[in-house]
């Protein structure tokens, strides 16, 4: 709760954005012994499959509420038309510019801190409708846009890209406020193709060999699949080469031309990721996040937390109350 406290009294003017969750009445769960931020998907009292509300509607109800750093269980793009402020998404600090988009994943942690009178848009959504509008589940996995621990930066939008995006978004709001028959699909088709015209703004370069493309990108799919499985147990990059049946050298050469780390970064990125979210939402010890995480010996985790965070887990326990 205080990790951006300090930013939030430097920018004393600051108004946040996302407290939008409270907005559309967002559940807060706080199961004993757990200091967990999680969000469910409320809209007017009841579960909701999307959500879609202009900046504008959003900033008006809230004032200047502060937001605090959450996470919750649906997928969210936010698209700052005309806004300035902070975006912080698993603990990396990004500036919110007019005309790009966020894509935020289920689980990822973050929190907006926007200066006054910001236009946009923000859409939430469940896996849950993608099913229903009939989108396969491979289509997301398959997008550039949704990173679950890699870097998760803004996608800037040239002026002709938001022309067709403000398109697609305002009949997504127009169908929703209008809750017509079938609006569901309605949306969900604009919804795709959304999706489609960013995605395609993050494509590989042309003249690359697109049966090469096809193969590492599956194979990449497949291994943060499977690391997003086992991370907890499993830290061995022999592992995930064994059970995606090729070598470890081809694994790390594929995955670090994909997302610029080798496997096993890739790994400890996932592991140290989680860790820092347990020290947030959890009352648990050092010694209990390290063996919930595979460390047997707590001092092998200390060692792990402190090599690759660049301090001690309890420096950064007492960094997050500044």
């Amino acid at each position: 709760m205080q990790i951006f406290y300090a930013i939030f009294v430097k920018v004393r003017n600051v108004k946040t954005i996302i407290r939008l969750f409270l907005f559309f009445t967002l559940k807060t769960t706080m199961p004993d012994k757990e200091k967990i931020y999680s969000l469910d998907l409320i809209y007017n009292g009841a579960p909701a499959p999307f959500v879609i509300k202009t900046m504008e509607e959003i900033d008006k109800a809230l004032g200047g509420i502060a937001d605090n750093p959450h996470t919750h269980n649906y997928y969210t793009v936010i698209w700052p038309v005309n806004a300035t402020g902070k975006h912080i998404i698993d603990f990396k600090e990004y500036d919110i510019l007019p005309d790009q988009l966020f894509f935020v994943s289920p689980g990822q942690v973050h929190q907006i801190i926007s200066d006054p009178n910001p236009t946009g848009f923000v859409i939430l959504f469940t896996s849950e409708f993608l099913e229903k509008s009939s989108i396969r589940n491979d289509f997301i996995s398959n997008l550039k846009l949704f990173q679950k621990i890699d870097e998760t930066p803004p996608l800037p939008i040239a002026e002709v890209m938001a022309s067709k995006l403000k398109i697609f978004a305002d009949q997504m709001l127009a169908a929703f406020n209008s809750k017509d028959d079938l609006y569901l699909e309605t949306i969900g088709a604009y919804l795709k193709l959304f999706l489609i015209e960013c995605n395609g703004h993050c494509s590989l370069l042309p003249g690359s060999n697109l049966q090469n493309i096809e193969v590492s990108k599956t194979l990449v799919r497949n291994f943060k699949e499977l690391v997003e499985k086992q991370f907890s147990t499993k830290h061995q990059v022999k592992y995930y080469a064994e059970t995606l049946f090729v070598t470890p050298n081809y694994l790390n050469e594929v995955i670090k031309s994909s997302v610029n780390l080798p496997a096993k970064e890739f790994i400890q990125k996932r592991l140290m990721l989680e860790a820092k979210r347990m020290v947030i939402f959890t009352g648990k010890s050092g010694k209990e996040i390290g063996f919930e995480l595979g460390f047997e010996d707590p001092s092998h985790f200390s060692k792990f937390f402190k090599a690759n965070a660049g301090q001690s887990l309890q420096e950064f326990k007492e960094s997050l109350t500044l």
